[in-house]
């Protein structure tokens, strides 16, 4: 038991260092958890012989639950629904294809047996969300065209199909008795229509319980748990997709206004992360990297098969008819990323056709470990090629409570006439704690840019900027001192050192639509329907507006609002 201890919490501390390690050298992250495990395996240095397949499908099936779950509660819905159509498609319909054109290429190409070929595609027939959503946050890559949103419901939402496809191809393979079209219908019925409807009634009843309900500190995190586990549990006893269930689950209470939601982010973030590092350990622990070279050549023809023909072939079917740019389906061909789920459908495939020909577990754990180094690595590389980083985007906004890292942040604003500031020197302003002035932007017209030449004894100032060749206008940007004074038209910048917590702010974003009632009129009008939510920000097209009480709300502002706790 101790020796089980150390060797647990040594793995876990080996798993952050190399998270370190992975983010300074561009690998990712889940790649060097696999190799962690790769080298604890049976074929490495510490040699621990670990061969289950049943104990690492049940403990891969819970790491999958959490996985799913924080995947569905940090999408933040207003930006995701845009894209939805698309994703749904790509998830459903775009694993089939996916998992049809793989299987024939299995079967015609590499002659194996057509269920087999079949089985394969299935297992690989889902791009892996863990692997998705950490690239994408972690290297905060701001795709244009919602595609950030795009990639991160279709990598959410079709573990679900990948999973009924590999457990019909397995009904066929195993011959059960009863097993015809129609009995296959019914399973694909059943396993929709459960995960479907637990999903969205156990959502809101966890919803109700938590707004109306008030919880001891700390036992909101413990109800989420458990009904997180109870989402797939339930309808999977039924014979329902408990995948489905529980990603509709995290979907609906992420996008409701429940109480102290951000401590449930924070701890999430902690249980899915933990979850991550166990679940790609224990697949590579399970693995025996001295039979890969026996895979190896199958393998990297499926894989390459996979990332250049199956998938782009599936993703330009399907969003062509949305008139999608061809830039767009290049980048979400090549992001459809391999992981996890992958693993964790053939360990399931391993358990249930002991009449495998193939070696398909390592097989498909070779497919994914390309895929995680050589599409992972290159995702960034990519999107910049195809030229879809969008610098007015930020992929942090596709995931609910999302927050900046800098420790200090910037205010700037414009000193209109008559404002008590204009005409004082910085050291007479009363200015809060933690809070300094950075930068004085001033325009000057000619005749005040002459003067300033002049005080410097006919040598230009050095920091004024010259806006053409006739010296019409000249914009300085002034260091301030103490004894610098301020001027109506100014722009000053203050720099505040950012809180690392502040509680009881709950934000939230909206976007006006033509039929709020809000749309049309000033801040102070809205504000008077409504005076439990204060708008605090205002973001139309790249302007960033901070409301008065005079400011006009139009159609397509995107409001930031904070509610009053009730």
């Amino acid at each position: 038991m101790t020796f089980t201890l150390l060797l647990a919490a040594a793995v876990l501390i080996a798993c952050l260092l190399c998270q370190k390690l992975s983010d300074r050298i561009g690998i990712p992250t889940l790649l060097a958890f696999i190799g962690i495990g790769m080298v604890f395996g049976s074929d490495g240095i510490l040699r621990i012989p670990f061969d289950n397949y049943q104990f690492a499908e049940q403990v891969s099936t819970i790491a999958l639950i959490f996985i799913m779950f924080y995947g569905g509660f940090g999408t933040k819905w207003s930006e995701a629904k845009p894209a939805a159509a698309k994703a749904v498609l790509l998830s459903t319909c775009g694993v089939v294809l996916t998992a049809l054109i793989t299987g024939l290429f299995c079967f015609y190409v590499l002659r194996m047996p057509l269920w087999e070929g079949m089985l394969i595609g299935s297992v690989l027939g889902s791009t892996d969300a863990a692997s998705v959503f950490s690239i994408l946050r972690s290297k905060r890559l701001n795709l244009k065209y919602n595609t950030a949103s795009l990639l991160e419901v279709e990598s959410g939402s079709n573990d679900p199909f990948a999973y009924m496809m590999t457990m019909i191809v397995i009904s066929l393979m195993t011959g059960e008795e009863g097993v015809s079209v129609s009995s296959v219908l019914t399973l694909l019925f059943s396993q929709i229509l459960f995960g479907i409807v637990f999903g969205v009634a156990i959502a809101w009843a966890a919803v109700f319980v938590l707004k109306k309900i008030k919880l001891s500190p700390g036992m909101d995190d413990v109800f989420v748990v458990a009904v997180a586990l109870f989402a797939y549990a339930l309808p999977a006893t039924l014979g329902g997709n408990g995948f489905l269930s529980v990603y509709l689950v995290g979907i609906i209470m992420g996008n409701q206004e429940i109480g102290d939601k951000k401590s449930l982010v924070h701890f999430f973030d902690g249980v899915t992360g933990i979850m991550q590092m166990m679940l790609f350990f224990l697949l590579g622990l399970l693995s025996y990297p001295s039979r890969l070279p026996a895979v190896f050549l199958m393998s990297l023809a499926i894989a390459l098969f996979l990332t250049f023909v199956a998938r782009p072939a599936a993703v330009f079917a399907l969003l062509s008819p949305f008139r999608s740019k061809v830039r767009q389906m290049a980048l979400v061909s090549w992001a459809g990323l391999r992981g996890a789920a992958s693993i964790v459908f053939a360990v399931l495939a391993v358990i249930n056709v002991p009449t495998l020909e193939s070696d398909l577990f390592h097989m498909v754990f070779l497919v994914v470990l390309f895929s995680i180094l050589l599409q992972g690595s290159l995702l960034p590389v990519v999107s910049r090629k195809l030229k879809m980083i969008g610098a007015h985007d930020n992929v942090l906004r596709t995931f609910n409570d999302y927050s900046e890292t800098t420790p200090v942040q910037f205010i700037q604003c414009t000193i209109p006439r008559r404002h008590a500031w204009a005409g004082k020197r910085v050291r007479d302003i009363v200015l809060p704690p933690d809070t300094i002035f950075v930068l004085v932007q001033r325009t000057l017209s000619r005749a005040g840019a002459e003067a300033a030449v002049n005080q410097e004894s006919g040598v230009k100032a050095p920091n004024l900027l010259v806006a053409g060749s006739h010296l019409k206008k000249v914009t300085e940007n002034i260091a301030p001192k103490g004894h610098t004074v301020l001027m109506p038209g100014d722009i000053v910048t203050l720099s505040a050192k950012q809180p690392e917590n502040v509680d009881g702010i709950p934000l939230r974003e909206i976007v006006l639509t033509p039929r709020d009632g809000r749309a049309g009129r000033t801040v102070a009008e809205a504000s008077a329907d409504h005076p439990d939510k204060l708008i605090v920000m205002i973001e139309r097209g790249r302007r960033v507006i901070i409301p008065r009480g005079s400011t006009k709300l139009l159609p397509g502002d995107r409001l930031v609002i904070h509610e009053e706790a009730r």
